[in-house]
């Protein structure tokens, strides 16, 4: 067992106490920041949480560099699920989130994808043919999934020749969209977004082109007194939220 989970553990317990010593418990709710990649597993799972412990949890959805960016300018959300390890280490650093709470609840993968279901062969030749126009990417500035395919396209030697087709999409929910709908004829998605779609046609990237895709979560300053915001925390590297996070194409981080 972790520091984190220990931590996040004795702040449960402490807040259970409190409520004890005052009365009945009542059901509470918490926000929580979500990268955008992770949006229908955290769907899930939060209807998992609710039914499993009465609290509610709200979520606002978008590319990972954004949200943090919120939480810096006093955003209300109290858990943050990024979609990197980074911004979760420096919401840390810098003062945002409970020291110790931090945690790596999934591990994405990246996938060439196309609706076109005879685009893409199961390998990387489609990025290196002519049958295509558009090639959609999350913008890697703000986005890991977008800075993973700059990375693959670069281990393969074919960014720059592929640099002009590319279009952005703001987050790598929008870039699905771009895919899905053919306004770009393939795109790298998460696997999450299709694992549950046999339609088009796909190349899971292998592992060894871009870095792991750690995604890390964190309780924030502004969860730490909240019981739902612990017990959210808490629920989301427990046995029932990592099965459903593994049934969405995601590795759990252990």
């Amino acid at each position: 067992m972790t520091n984190a989970i220990h931590t996040l553990r004795r702040g449960a317990a402490a807040l259970l106490a409190v409520c004890a010593l005052s009365g009945p418990a009542q059901s509470a709710e918490t926000i929580a920041a979500v990268a955008a990649n992770f949006t229908e597993a955290a769907k899930e799972i939060g209807a998992a949480f609710t039914q499993a412990t009465g609290h509610q949890v709200t979520y606002s959805f978008g590319p990972t560099g954004q949200l943090y960016a919120q939480i810096t300018q006093d955003a209300p959300f109290e858990v943050f699920l990024a979609a990197d390890q980074a911004r979760p280490e420096r919401a840390e650093a810098d003062g945002y989130a409970v020291p110790g709470s931090r945690f790596t609840y999934a591990v994405g993968q990246l996938v060439l994808w196309s609706a076109d279901t005879d685009l893409i062969d199961g390998t990387d030749a489609a990025l290196r043919g002519d049958d295509f126009a558009h090639l959609a990417i999350a913008n890697p500035q703000t986005a890991p999934y977008g800075a993973a395919a700059v990375e693959v396209m670069t281990a393969l030697d074919v960014y720059d020749d592929l640099a002009p087709k590319i279009v952005q999409g703001k987050s790598i929910s929008q870039t699905y969209q771009f895919t899905a709908t053919g306004n770009a004829d393939l795109g790298f998605v998460a696997l999450s977004q299709i694992a549950a779609d046999a339609g088009g046609s796909r190349w899971v990237i292998p592992q060894d082109l871009y870095a792991p895709i750690r995604q890390d979560a964190v309780l924030l300053q502004k969860g730490a007194g909240n019981e739902a915001a612990v017990a959210f925390v808490e629920f989301l590297n427990g046995p029932g939220a990592r099965a459903i996070i593994a049934g969405y194409g995601y590795g759990t981080g252990e």
